[in-house]
């Protein structure tokens, strides 16, 4: 992974700092965090800690709902039809079987089951969960799929 990457998805941000830095109000945040579309790492005392690429989710989540008419339930749908099974190049054999293949209602991140590639990876440091680091929006992103 390049040192770049580490560094981007390092919880480092308390919440009040993720609120400040985002513009977010911190219920907000603690609403995105309770509906899975923010996954925060929680340290043993149980706070959340925040990396730069939750700060650029957030960004993102705020501009789907105040530019894009979107809910909550809609970014969550949006979210759950991101192609991991593409991204991450499982089998067809093995994306078959994966519950977020045949859901439209969650994203990948909170799917009970999960392939083999996805069983031991942290979904924090998933190229999937990581998006909106190399794209402003998923529209983008899945133009380079079709392309």
């Amino acid at each position: 992974m390049e040192k770049s990457s580490v560094e981007s998805t390092t919880p480092v941000y308390t919440l009040s700092t993720t609120s400040t830095l985002s513009g977010i109000p911190v219920h907000s945040i603690r609403q995105y965090i309770d509906k899975g579309l923010i996954i925060p790492f929680k340290k043993e005392s149980s706070r959340n800690l925040f990396s730069q690429v939750d700060i650029l989710r957030l960004n993102f989540i705020h501009k789907l709902l105040d530019e894009g008419g979107l809910n909550i339930a809609g970014i969550r749908a949006l979210l759950a039809l991101i192609p991991c099974w593409a991204i991450r190049q499982c089998s067809l054999a093995e994306y078959e079987t994966f519950q977020a293949y045949h859901s439209d209602s969650y994203p990948c991140w909170e799917a009970s089951e999960k392939g083999t590639l996805c069983k031991n990876t942290n979904c924090r440091e998933c190229e999937v969960y990581r998006i909106v680091e190399n794209y402003p929006d998923v529209k983008s992103f899945l133009k380079t799929l079709i392309r």
